[in-house]
């Protein structure tokens, strides 16, 4: 049936075909026809489903979603159309995979994301000189056909190149925002903010601020309403120089990352996959010196808590949020703070990184310390990450140092990686110190009172947090 199907279709599409009306002569005829005609068929139907991934040919096309002018040369339009192409081949294997969306940036890691995540089923759905718009229209088909475990997005950068107001920006960025979460408010999203570039790529760093800005106050406006499906990881400070340029540092071309630059970019992702829980998934290995004993346990937030904090408001910055308490609440028993601002994962205390920028608020030991004691402790901080470790009430900053100071020209400090922090308290005085280095050797803190971690801005790790008295 479905040879004669075939055979009658291709004879209607070709009259002038003489065939053998029977015999044997007919039976050969027919299978070359036969053949013939499928192969038009598929390749009809090839050609058609290619032809479903060519980018758009005018922006004005009914019911095509976003806002400004698509990119336009042969490179581009030729890639777009071939990679996505390929991607639909992959669809089933790329399934629940940590997909990244961007342009060229982050087509630069390939496939293999240059070894960076051996851990983690990833897919790279980067197209060089793509715009957000162009991302949003491929967003259905290219990533949440995925079902992805996570979303990481770079974006907007060859928005600015062409031309494309920041606020256009951000409105195609709230599209995106919003059909992911129609799709699922589960998958968590990794947005990187813009990276810095030069006004000789036609991309200055006033503009890239502003579309930063722009997409935080979406955040900021969804975090009022209790939305955190979002986290931000602070990757224009990570790469920008003194006068907020790209530095060239990390840059082969003050656009494109070098490969310490990726390096950088994926350690820095690491932190972040590592609080989702998909890599250190068990705690390192550690003996507790004699003497010491632990103030966190490594597997909850037992003998923490937060105490009594009266409301503030800061109306110069009405984005900076004080969080405040009515009663004094422990979080004994507990894996994360009712907020799930605090959370132990793995043996370490997140911090973690507050929805809509920053977010002041304090974790309390519900013990006092009222005698001389030794601290020790371990943290890790995100790019521009800030935290603080409290004295008895009394700060001591705790930060990603080289970005977010105050003590910028430490030597053995390691961003994005594991760093000691040593305090001696005698008398009323703390002697601190950063991997050996001195913060401050006079820091006058009062007589008694509990240890606190505060939470500002960014993601800070702590583990290892033991005290000794001393006698």
């Amino acid at each position: 049936m479905l040879a004669d199907s075939v055979e009658y279709a291709f004879i209607e599409l070709n009259p002038s075909l003489k065939i053998p009306e029977s015999g044997t002569m007919k039976t050969v005829f027919r299978i070359p026809v036969i053949l013939f005609a499928l192969c038009s068929i598929f390749l009809v139907n090839a050609l058609a489903a290619e032809d479903s991934f060519k980018l758009p040919s005018v922006e004005e096309e009914a019911n095509l979603p976003g806002e400004g002018a698509l990119r336009r040369y042969d490179g581009y339009v030729n890639k777009w159309q071939r990679l996505r192409s390929e991607w639909s081949q992959r669809i089933e294997a790329d399934q629940n995979a940590v997909v990244f969306l961007g342009d060229s940036i982050t087509q630069g890691w390939g496939k293999d994301f240059k070894g960076m995540f051996p851990d983690i089923k990833t897919a790279n759905r980067g197209i060089g000189g793509d715009t957000t718009r162009g991302m949003l229209i491929r967003l259905k088909k290219d990533v949440l056909s995925l079902n992805p475990r996570a979303i990481v997005i770079l974006m907007g950068t060859n928005d600015i190149e062409v031309g494309v107001e920041p606020a256009a920006i951000g409105r195609n960025f709230d599209k995106i925002l919003a059909a992911i979460q129609e799709h699922s408010t589960e998958i968590p999203i990794v947005l990187c903010r813009v990276f810095p570039s030069s006004a000789e790529k036609k991309r200055p760093s006033s503009i890239i601020q502003q579309v930063n800005a722009r997409y935080e106050n979406t955040l900021f406006e969804a975090a009022m309403k209790g939305d955190s499906q979002v986290t931000v990881l602070d990757t224009w400070t990570l790469f920008a120089n003194e006068s907020g340029d790209a530095n060239p540092l990390w840059f082969r071309d003050l656009l494109h990352l070098n490969a310490e630059g990726y390096q950088k970019w994926g350690t820095s992702l690491s932190l972040i996959f590592a609080t989702l829980g998909y890599t250190e998934t068990e705690p390192e290995p550690f003996e507790l010196e004699k003497g010491y004993r632990r103030l966190f346990n490594g597997k909850d937030l037992t003998g923490w808590g937060v105490l009594v904090t009266p409301p503030k408001k800061n109306a110069k910055r009405p984005k900076l949020i004080f969080v405040d308490h009515k009663k004094d609440v422990s979080f004994d028993g507990k894996t994360k703070s009712d907020d799930g601002r605090y959370a132990a994962i793995n043996g370490r205390l997140v911090v973690t990184t507050p929805p809509g920028g920053r977010r002041i608020q304090q974790l309390w030991t519900t013990e006092s310390f009222d005698y001389d004691f030794v601290l020790k402790l371990e943290f890790r901080a995100a790019p521009y990450g800030d935290s603080g470790l409290f004295l008895r009430k009394k700060q001591l900053q705790v930060r990603d140092y080289v970005t977010a100071g105050p003590f910028e020209d430490l030597k053995e400090y390691r961003p994005q990686d594991w760093n000691e922090i040593v305090v001696t308290v005698k008398g009323g005085i703390a002697h601190a110190t950063c991997n050996g280095e001195l913060l401050d050797d006079n820091f006058e803190i009062p007589a008694t009172g509990p240890i606190g971690l505060e939470g500002d801005r960014g993601q800070v790790e702590y583990r290892r947090i033991r005290l000794k008295r001393l006698p």
